[in-house]
């Protein structure tokens, strides 16, 4: 596939149907305050099913997206648009596993709430499921970084103002509204990643309106 404009589309999609799926996931309207992921006691089974299986289909299409920051990038050197659609793939292998765990983490929060599931079982969630999110959010350091470099150094579709909507300084921003605005970092938190992406696909389709006959579909 080397269209510009539909691959980027296909990642918007992506970004925002698993970005309302996680927050069905997580949303709790109280906050997140309390230990052992007490916050999922009040989300209810339903949420947690529809909320699981969205985000399950929809995470593939990050991958379509990540082929859009290829084709754009690709201009300004191969071997820098492969790293960043590589670690990209990577990325979100990793993070599709941990997304797609967070449903029966909310059920086996409800467990132990309720006395019928141990502390041991969430601490072993912790260690296996919880470390993959720490190593996603590595990889799109990583990614950010080398997405500012080829924006900068390299002569890539992209126009210069692009490398300030790289997804790392997107990302602390959503965690800074959430300490500094609750009221809108309440919302946005629970699904970050996904915030983040929703504006990093748009922006890069609004800053590619003009390069979209620069591939044709094959």
């Amino acid at each position: 596939m080397q269209n510009l404009k539909l691959t980027g589309i296909i990642g918007l999609i992506g970004a925002v149907m698993v970005g309302i799926g996680e927050f069905l996931l997580h949303y709790n309207s109280v906050g997140y305050a309390g230990s052992n992921y007490s916050f999922f006691t009040s989300i209810g089974d339903s949420r947690l099913i529809t909320g699981h299986f969205m985000v399950v289909f929809f995470v593939p299409f990050y991958i379509a997206g990540y082929w859009h920051f290829f084709l754009a990038i690709k201009p300004g050197g191969n071997k820098l648009a492969i790293a960043i659609l590589i670690a990209g793939v990577f990325a979100f292998v990793i993070g599709g596993m941990w997304i797609a765990s967070r449903g029966m983490l909310g059920f086996i929060a409800k467990s132990y709430a309720a006395g019928e599931a141990t502390l041991s079982l969430l601490e072993k969630y912790k260690l296996l499921m919880e470390t993959l999110v720490q190593a996603l959010r590595l990889i799109v350091m990583l990614i950010s970084i080398l997405f500012v470099i080829a924006i900068l150094k390299r002569k890539t579709l992209y126009p210069r103002w692009m490398a300030f909507f790289n997804p790392a300084l997107i990302l602390s921003t959503v965690f800074v509204l959430f300490f500094l605005l609750p009221s809108v970092g309440n919302i946005i938190a629970p699904t970050a990643m996904n915030v983040t992406h929703i504006t990093v696909f748009t922006a890069s389709l609004l800053a590619l309106k003009d390069k979209y006959d620069y591939y044709e579909i094959d």
